[in-house]
């Protein structure tokens, strides 16, 4: 019977310097914060259609909040 042969197994994560922890912590908030911001356009967009009644107003205001999605998410892309 043959001992299978132990293979090292390499840890591949990276621990972040503190430099580089605080900077990409300040980024995912910044992040979070933005897309929060949209979520909340839309529910308000979604109960002030329904307060309006007006189809083209939920239209209008859903729109912008993809839109400013849609710029965050490229802008985003076209920095790095």
């Amino acid at each position: 019977m043959t001992t299978a042969a132990r293979v090292p197994v390499m840890n591949t994560e990276v621990e972040p310097k503190g430099d580089e922890a605080a900077r990409r912590k300040a980024a995912n908030l910044k992040t979070a914060l933005i897309l929060l911001s949209i979520a909340v356009v839309f529910f308000v967009g979604i109960i002030a259609s329904k307060f309006m009644g007006s189809p083209t107003t939920s239209i209008s205001i859903i729109g912008a909040a993809v839109l400013l999605y849609l710029v965050v998410a490229i802008g985003r892309n076209l920095r790095k």
